[in-house]
């Protein structure tokens, strides 16, 4: 015997051994339902999670929405024959669909979400009401409101809406994610498959998850089933509060495998007040561009081990530009917070407030040594990017002239498999390098040396080895004679690229 229930659509991403990143919003399908034998109680599990649950229930909101598609469908609209039996149903069928090549179409999707305020505020993820023209809360007593969209935040997926209740709403506190340890409990509700209200059970699998869904990935995974349309909804701790937002779940089949991941109130919390109050993130912005510390580039800055985040290049008018901060520098504690990977940095200096003058410990020249900078607004840096993209020396006149090959370019010393020459104004017309990058072009890369073994290009500019200056191909040799010498077996390269942009690389001393 069959069912049909309302499920939600999701996007997917192929993660390995064909399993998928799933998220939700949808249509509606048929399942079979099927007779189970109840499994033993698990030993040492809570006893019943009915009394908290039952204080919840009513914080736990469906979401429906709805969104208006032109289909780009440019055939003519089908005809049935005069006179068919089957007209009414071809009319109501079409109904509201236009004439031909723009017809409209709904399209409808659920998510799950969660009161935080009496007052009407109401959290979920920012892909459950994501280009919706229409959204309608729907609470456990049966009652339907619209909402406002206040605010969206894609990097970590969540936004806020408002809804105007009549009397105060019943409203879920945070908790903190943090004390939150591997194997404990937690309780998700949630609206699987548009079955609303729905309360499962488990244990934290782990923490700090990094599935590639934005920049600060920092998921808490669990056992607790989470399924389509469960996105936006509440994990709970055992003492009701929220300390994580249900997300994705990894599945080879769209149904959970025991898989699912949750943004934690550590992360989520401050964006949801700035959501709540200003409408838009006001994150923190360092300003500078960063790359792992990989094993190589730990021996070669005379570092015990390889962690921190190495700073690639300060961007233009950006907090610490012309600062204390500098090309080379790898930030290992930022604001008393330890850098143990270059994916806590971003994370950390998100989490700060705007304008906020902070402590930050690098290492230069192998020697630690605290530094202070003043934070500025990622918001306003996303937008100088964008202008610095604009002024792309690539796109002025002249710049896309093809390479003349090698053997017309001045004579070249070689070293670590990359001929050499100076960067002069002949050589930056040929390369189309910008104006502002200083350094040794080079003009040829041997296959299958150390120097295209780590994907140096023809055009790319060495600026620094060993954080020092070069100028000249005599000060690329010499530089790597003098590490060769002092028994280094890697040498550390900043390249730049013919637009200006810096990266750290890892050169094998033949």
């Amino acid at each position: 015997m069959g069912m049909s229930i309302r499920a939600s659509f999701l996007r997917s991403a192929t993660l390995a051994a064909g399993a998928a990143l799933l998220i939700a919003s949808g249509p509606v399908l048929s399942v079979a339902m099927a007779q189970t034998t109840a499994p033993a109680p698990t030993q040492g599990g809570p006893e019943s999670v009915a009394d908290l649950a039952a204080g919840l229930l009513d914080a736990v909101v469906n979401i429906s929405t709805s969104q208006n598609v032109k289909s780009d469908d440019q055939a003519p609209m089908p005809q049935v024959p005069e006179g068919s039996p089957f007209q009414d149903f071809f009319d109501e069928f079409f109904k509201g669909q236009g004439g031909e090549g723009g017809r409209q179409r709904t399209v409808d999707s659920l998510g799950s979400g969660f009161v935080i305020d009496p007052t009407g505020f109401i959290v979920t993820n920012n892909h459950v009401i994501e280009g919706a023209d229409d959204i309608e809360v729907n609470f456990a007593n049966g009652q339907k409101l619209k909402a406002k969209l206040i605010g969206t935040d894609t990097k970590t997926d969540l936004a806020v809406l408002k809804v105007e209740p009549k009397k105060p709403l019943t409203a879920v506190p945070f908790g903190d994610s943090r004390q939150m340890r591997i194997g404990d409990w937690v309780m998700a509700i949630g609206n699987p498959f548009g079955l609303g209200g729905t309360v499962t059970v488990g244990i934290i699998s782990a923490r700090g998850r990094n599935i590639n869904a934005g920049p600060y990935d920092n998921f808490i995974q669990t056992d607790a089933a989470i399924n389509r349309g469960n996105s936006g909804g509440p994990l709970f701790n055992m003492k009701g509060e929220v300390i994580g937002i249900n997300t994705a779940i990894i599945s080879p089949s769209g149904g959970s495998i025991g898989i699912g991941f949750s943004v934690p109130t550590e992360l989520a919390g401050n964006v949801i007040q700035q959501l709540k109050d200003f409408g838009e993130t006001r994150r923190g912005w360092l300003g500078v561009r960063i790359q792992p510390v990989t094993a190589d580039i730990a021996e070669s800055l005379k570092m015990e081990s390889p962690k921190g985040a190495l700073v690639a290049g300060i961007i233009k008018g950006g907090p610490v530009d012309g600062g204390a901060i500098k090309s080379g520098d790898v930030i290992v504690t930022f604001d008393g917070r330890a850098v143990s990977e270059m994916r806590d940095l971003p994370r950390a200096v998100a989490e700060s407030p705007v304008g906020k003058a902070v402590d930050v410990m690098i290492i230069r020249d192998g020697k630690e040594m605290t530094v202070k900078v003043t934070l500025g607004r990622l918001e306003d840096g996303e937008d100088l990017a964008e202008a610095e993209v604009a002024q792309d020396p690539q796109t002025q006149e002249g710049t896309d002239q093809a390479e003349p090959p090698a053997s017309d370019l001045p004579r070249a010393d070689v070293v670590l498999g990359m001929k050499l020459a100076l960067l002069d104004a002949e050589s930056r017309k040929a390369h189309g390098i910008s104006e502002d990058v200083e350094g040794v072009v080079i003009t040829e890369v041997e296959p299958q040396s150390a120097a295209s073994e780590r994907r140096i290009e023809v055009g790319d500019v060495i600026v620094e080895i060993g954080q020092e200056a070069m100028t000249t191909p005599e000060d690329v040799s010499a530089r790597v004679e003098e590490l060769k010498a002092d028994g280094r077996r890697n040498a550390l390269l900043m390249i730049a690229n013919k637009t200006g942009e810096l990266r750290f690389v890892t050169v094998r001393i033949e």
